[in-house]
């Protein structure tokens, strides 16, 4: 590898670049078509944002922009070398310079990422704390048996609002129900 003074930016070939397996940051089709149009369009930005690599060209930042490059038919890109940086600070890097654009895997956050650390960094994630059930519920009818009583919950929500809490919900427990049952458990008096 190459030694570099401090804060210095060197050119590379992309296909020596190595996609980062653990970053948990993606970006939509549309997105992504929109990144490759920007970067053909002005590619010389990428010389004052340079993709972020660690000593062995994993990528810290600038995930997306590199399949982007490679989309585009680049060959070469500018980079900046982090060198001595723990690993605590590679992943600190990876959630900062991200944490305002894109979105974000969160089986891989959930998973691979201590959440404390996520949110101060900056980046808040669910948790089971998150969800407030009671604005999701209208009593709908009883049925009363002998032995229990039963009630119907009918849940009104937009589209985007489905998506969000089936995400949510999945992350608590592998059944919708499971995780409502956990969820209320908290609840109890």
């Amino acid at each position: 590898m190459v030694t570099l003074k401090k804060n210095e930016i060197i050119i590379v070939n992309v296909s020596d670049i190595k996609e980062n397996e653990e970053n948990p940051r993606y970006i939509t089709k549309e997105d992504f078509a929109d990144l490759v149009e920007s970067i053909k369009g002005f590619p010389e930005m990428l010389e004052v944002k340079p993709i972020v690599l660690d000593e062995d060209y994993i990528i810290l930042g600038g995930n997306m922009r590199i399949k982007a490059l490679k989309e585009a038919g680049f060959k070469t890109v500018p980079v900046a070398i982090a060198s001595g940086w723990s690993k605590e600070q590679k992943k600190e890097f990876i959630i900062k310079d991200n944490i305002h654009s894109g979105r974000w895997d969160t089986d891989i956050l959930a998973n691979d990422w201590n959440t404390d650390k996520l949110s101060e960094w900056g980046l808040n994630i669910f948790t089971p704390e998150d969800i407030n059930l009671g604005e999701f519920f209208e009593e709908e009818e009883e049925n009363e048996t002998p032995d229990t009583i039963s009630k119907t919950i009918v849940l009104t929500y937009s589209d985007d609002e489905y998506l969000i809490i089936k995400e949510k919900l999945s992350k608590v427990a592998s059944t919708p129900e499971e995780a409502i049952r956990i969820l209320l458990s908290k609840y109890k008096k």
